[in-house]
This record gives C-alpha cells, structure tokens and sequence, in this order.
C-alpha cells in the first residue's frame, strides 16, 4: 500500500440498515483516524458485526443514495469504487475465513495471491506475516488440526498479509484461553503502530488494554463516543479512601471544610466525598500531620469500566423510551414502498463480486464471497502458479 496514508482513513456518514422490517442499524456514523485503536463496545445484538459488514463492503447500506449515506476508505468512495477501497481494507469476520484442509503456507500465498501479488511479492508477504503473527513454525501444518488461537492468529494473517491501511476485527479475542487473548492484544497493539484498527468487542478490559478510543453501540445506534481514559472518569463521583492509622472520631473528618459526607470502611479506611468545586485533601493532610492520625493511604475514587459502561447505557436506555413515548403521542408514521430505484442499487451492487473477500461460507445479502461450494481450490495456485481456482 501506499506510504501517503491520509490522516482519516476511514469516515463513514448515516449507516442504516434493516432486515425485513426491523432496522437494526440507525444512522451511525465515525471516523478512524491513522495510527488509531478504535473499539465498537457493546452487548451481544447491538449492532456491531452489521456495522462491521457495512464498513468493509460486505453489507450494502439501506438507501444508499436517498439516506446520503457514505462510506469512504482512504479517501475512496467504497459505495462508488468498491474494488479499489477494499484494497486498503484487511478484514477478519467474527467466525475467521479459513479452509480447514489447507497448510497454513497454502492459505496465506492463496489470500496474497487474491490481493493480486506476483508469485515474488506472495513469497515475501508470507515469511513477513508469519514472523509477525508467530506462525513461522506452523507453516506446513493443516489449519484444521491447529488451535483455537492459532487460527485467530491465521486469520488475522489474511487480514493484514497485504499491508492494508485500515484493518477492521470482528470479536477477535472470544473463544480464546487468558494466554491466547494476551497474545492477540498484544498483537492488536502493535498492529496499531503501522494502520489504523477497528475492533469489535464486549469485553470492557480489551477496551481498556488496547483502545485508544471507544464507541458505545446500543440498539444499533452510537451513544457514546470517546478516548479510553476519559470513559474511564465518567461520571466520576468527587471523593477519595484515606486511611488512618489513628483515626479520629468521624464528626471530627465530616467538619473539614469542603468534604460533604464520610463513610467508615473499616477500623481505619474512610470514603471521603467533596463538591466538584472544592478540593480537602490539601486540608486533610494538613490536619493529618498537626493531629497525628498518621495518614498511609489517600486514593482518589475512580469508577470501574463496568461501573461506567452501565452508566452510559443505562442513559442510552431512558433517552430511547423518552423518544418513544414522543413518537407514540404523535401517532404513526407511515412506511414508504421500497422503491425500483432502491431496487435497482442493491441488485447492481449485489452482482458487482468482489474476490478480495476470503470467506468460504456465503450468507445473504453479502457480496464477493468465495465459497468451497462453488471455488475449489488449486494447489498449483499456493505455489505462485497465478490460478485462482476452477469452477466445480
């Protein structure tokens, strides 16, 4: 790829998407920035892995032209330029595309070879990869007989094996043991150095370990958009646990000026709580010294990630009844037809295949899959013979 990579590499503007009559997507809409971490948090069927889909051209966004709706990759229109975009995309889906009964060396030559690379470029891409994801010694091993974690790792190997600017992981960590997720995030991260990486997740210590910044996905909406450390102090409570060796009588630490309540934890560890205004400690350590209390510990109060992410959400819950009970007092609105020219967009871009994506299975309304059912396979193809497979 290109060293000149913009400083947005990925914009998308108003995704919606439906299936059937339930919209599941509501006008989302982010950036990416190079070099950056972004995290899609949420819980299982917020959205995540159809906005995911949407990002990388696999999904096609619900009216497209009439919604405004954009989704551009390195500056290039993915809705307009599809084949050109995805070139700068590296995608692992949820479930890793792999074929099982392949070597893990006639796989990846196979996935460089379908990002269009010479036989000399596929060589030198896979020694690269494979140093990268720590696969060099299961290169003549069969996908199938390998780990739970070492498949993640040849999966994420496809995604990045053609030096994409944008590498976007669907859940890229569940199913694994606490070695095998410290050993993807730490391939996250270093994959942060070099492109910018989009992640879905539920776990809020992936957040915390790999993000730079975090975007909270509900009911298939964003409601919440921010850098991992300021998640970390919303709706922080104003306060502090002191602890004294010898403590005074509680009346006596409640009539500090500025501190607004004192709860005892235990025979010498206090919560002390203040105004947002107003700052004791100074005070505190002043009296501590004067009156002998003999302080050891004074630690500001710091919400937990999961403390946090039910704030956020449990907002995002009272905001959306709010607006439905305005809705239901305005009446119903009425639904347009889908139109012949919404019809005409989705067939056009639904018979557009792109063979960069490496899925062997084939879903609806998904386009450019590449499927054992109807692609097999040529051996001569991992050996830089420049096939891409026969028809069966």
């Amino acid at each position: 790829m290109p060293n000149a990579t913009p400083e947005i590499t990925l914009a998308a503007h108003n995704l919606s998407r439906s299936f059937g009559n339930r919209q599941v997507i509501h006008g989302v809409s982010l950036n990416l920035r190079r070099g950056e971490v972004l995290g899609l948090l949420g819980h299982n069927g917020a959205g995540k892995t159809t906005t995911l889909q949407m990002l990388t051209g696999c999904l096609l966004p619900d009216g497209a032209e009439e919604n405004e709706c954009s989704i551009e990759i390195c500056g290039i229109d993915l809705l307009r330029q599809p084949m050109l975009a995805k070139a700068h995309i590296g995608y692992l889906p949820e479930t890793p595309p792999l074929y099982r009964e392949l070597s893990v060396d006639g796989y990846l030559t196979f996935a460089a070879r379908l990002r269009g690379m010479k036989p000399g470029e596929a060589a030198e891409a896979l020694a690269r990869t494979k140093q990268r994801c720590g696969l060099e010694s299961a290169g003549r091993k069969i996908i199938g007989t390998l780990s739970r974690g070492y498949q993640q790792r040849i999966g994420i190997a496809q995604a990045i094996i053609h030096r994409p600017a944008v590498i976007v992981l669907d859940e890229p960590t569940v199913g694994l043991d606490p070695t095998q997720i410290r050993d993807i995030r730490t391939l996250i991260r270093e994959l942060g150095d070099s492109s910018s990486v989009i992640l879905s997740t539920h776990l809020l210590g992936e957040v915390e370990s790999v993000c730079d910044r975090v975007e909270i996905m509900q009911h298939g909406k964003l409601i919440y958009g921010d850098t991992s450390a300021r998640m970390q102090r919303y709706g922080c409570i104003p306060g502090f646990i002191i602890s004294l060796r010898n403590p005074p009588p509680l009346s006596e630490l409640e009539s500090i000026a500025g501190i607004s309540s004192v709860e005892q934890i235990s025979a010498m560890q206090f919560r002390v709580l203040h105004a947002p205004d107003a700052n004791p400690r100074g005070a505190l350590l002043t009296l501590a010294e004067r009156q002998g209390w003999q302080l050891e510990q004074l630690t500001p109060l710091q919400a937990t990630l999961e403390e946090v992410f039910a704030q956020i959400t449990d907002a995002g819950i009272a905001d959306e009844k709010n607006r439905n009970n305005m809705q239901d007092n305005q009446g119903p609105v009425r639904a347009e037809p889908f139109g012949k020219a919404q019809e005409s967009l989705v067939e056009a871009c639904t018979e557009a295949t792109d063979a960069l994506s490496l899925s062997p299975s084939t879903s609806s309304g998904r386009t450019g899959d590449l499927s054992p059912s109807t692609t097999a396979f040529s051996p001569e193809l991992a050996e830089g013979s420049g096939r891409t497979g026969e028809e069966q």
